[in-house]
């Protein structure tokens, strides 16, 4: 881990990180376990993942939590999940504080138990002057439908008289999609050796440079995050144009 730390260039972090945590399932299924002990196993992963982001100087790290295609597992997963995100909640609001965390939450809340809701908004409002690292939660999440809520709001806006349809640029647009208040990702994080990002900050990472780790995210540590930022920092960021 240390030798990781130590090849980092301090002056070349990506600002924002992004991880698709994946695999939980099949790591379980390896270890003769239920899926939902998988998700537990995660929480190390989680607590690694966010302990590295403070310890290396990254001001904002994204979880990939649950996505709103997840809805449609069984119903027993979702209603484990959403107790384990509460018991976490609960387990780790105290680290964060600690830490200057400060955290928040992107995606569809609407759709997520209401007890859970309340509880994030308590941590939310709880760590809301933590200045070291912000951590949003990805949770009933998509990219598709975030484009899709934008272009509603801003359909109705233009239909209301109070945005002009020349008004409408990327800045704007970009103020009505739920990572209003995120930089983009200059680095997207995905374990378990998937190589797709599966509706997951679709407009956000049009530069984004991707970095597909093959291991399961209950073995994430903080040591790969290390590692993806140096593989990072091997590559030309061209953005589209030539560098001289």
């Amino acid at each position: 881990m240390e030798e990781w730390l130590r090849r980092l260039d301090p002056a070349r972090l990506p600002r924002h990180v992004a991880i698709i945590m994946d695999g939980n399932g099949r790591w379980a299924r390896q270890q003769g376990k239920s899926r939902i002990e998988g998700h537990r196993a995660a929480i190390r992963a989680v607590r690694e993942a966010v302990e590295g982001a403070a310890e290396v100087g990254l001001s904002y790290l994204t979880l990939y939590a649950f996505s709103t295609e997840n809805w449609a597992r069984p119903a027993e997963e979702v209603e484990g999940l959403m107790l384990l995100l509460r018991h976490v909640l609960d387990q780790e609001e105290a680290q964060l504080l600690q830490k200057g965390v400060r955290l928040q939450v992107i995606g569809r809340i609407e759709d997520l138990p209401a007890p859970l809701q309340r509880r994030l908004q308590e941590a939310i409002l709880h760590t809301q002057h933590g200045d070291r690292l912000t951590l949003t939660l990805a949770l009933s999440y998509g990219g598709r439908q975030d484009i899709l809520q934008a272009v509603r709001s801003i359909a109705q806006a233009v239909q209301q008289g109070t945005i002009h349809p020349d008004e409408i640029d990327e800045a704007l647009f970009r103020s009505y999609l739920w990572t209003r208040n995120l930089p983009d990702p200059e680095l997207l994080i995905r374990t378990s050796g998937e190589l797709r990002i599966s509706n997951f900050l679709l407009w956000e990472s049009a530069y984004t440079e991707f970095v597909f780790l093959p291991l399961f995210w209950p073995e994430f540590r903080r040591h790969h995050l290390y590692q993806a930022v140096w593989e990072y920092q091997q590559r030309e960021r061209r953005f589209g144009r030539v560098l001289s």
